[in-house]
């Protein structure tokens, strides 16, 4: 079992076997916020602070019967004691937890980090809550921006929650998907799920393929001498046939004024889409900032 899921395990069993979604995943955000290197990020959602990621791991437990779901809630069902199969010091966040915050529902603990995470809170349906000065550092901590910034980003070696608060926090409004297949092993990152959880956040999603490099290419690659060998390829036949795409992208920058392109790799010199960014930028009236991010 992962061992992130053995801290979900842990959690319930400690609040006496089971908790409404709302105060599970509040809980588990307040939790991580101790660790050194957490184990679940979290993303601002409607009730605050949200994991896609602890709720398919949820969804999972459920499924293969450790836990049972219903509208509201979800309850342990196993005697096993996970508490003590977690490291010390996850085991001591967890306690610490229970003691600060056994006691709040889920209205509380929701108003707890709006207050004290106002960013979390940022794309929430649920502010009135706050007093009309807590609501205004809330609105304060939203990434607002009106420079026109082309940006990069891959999602090698990032949660998927930690990818859409880079987005997020540099205000893109239109991601577009520069990847040939839009699959991926890596949960999150398929392109139906990454367009439903981008929209959900209010940034749009797009996918131009053509502009991708077909994966029958990318089997040889061992050294940076093999990729700038394949981007020099891409640049001499792909850019070229694929030039109206690269103005329907420039088109989305002028309309959007940030925009991020995607791919896989986390350095951009493996990455073709440095190469497309470029080739954007040397298309008439373009005269804004690159960024990787």
């Amino acid at each position: 079992m992962f061992y992130r899921r053995k801290i979900i395990l842990a959690l319930l069993q400690l609040f006496g076997g089971e908790l409404e979604k709302i105060r599970l995943q509040k809980l588990l955000f307040l939790f991580t916020q101790r660790q050194t290197e957490k184990v679940y990020d979290f993303v601002p959602y409607k009730f605050g602070c949200f994991s896609y990621s602890v709720n398919a791991d949820l969804t999972a437990m459920a499924q293969k019967g450790l836990l049972t779901e219903t509208q509201n809630s979800f309850a342990l069902n196993s005697s096993t004691d996970y508490l003590h199969s977690l490291k010390e010091n996850d085991r001591v966040i967890l306690q610490q937890i229970k003691a600060s915050f056994g006691t709040l529902n889920s209205n509380a603990l929701m108003k707890y980090t709006y207050i004290y995470y106002p960013y979390w809170a940022i794309n929430s349906t649920a502010t009135d809550i706050l007093s009309p000065a807590e609501q205004a550092k809330v609105c304060g901590s939203k990434p607002i921006s009106n420079k026109t910034i082309l940006f990069t980003i891959g999602y090698e070696g990032i949660s998927l929650e930690e990818y859409l608060n880079r987005l997020i926090r540099n205000d893109v409004k239109v991601l577009v998907d520069v990847r040939c297949n839009p699959l991926s092993m890596k949960y999150g990152f398929s392109k139906n799920q990454l367009k439903r959880f981008c929209e959900n956040l209010g940034i749009r999603y797009v996918h131009f393929p053509e502009v991708g490099i077909q994966s029958e290419k990318r089997q040889k690659l061992n050294s940076q001498a093999d990729y700038d060998l394949l981007f020099t390829d891409y640049r001499a036949t792909n850019l070229p046939q694929t030039l109206p795409v690269l103005e329907k992208i420039f088109i989305l920058l002028k309309q959007n004024q940030r925009i991020a392109l995607t791919c896989f790799e986390a350095d951009i010199n493996q990455c073709h889409r440095k190469h497309l960014a470029e080739a954007i930028m040397q298309l008439t009236g373009f005269d804004s900032e690159l960024k990787h991010i």
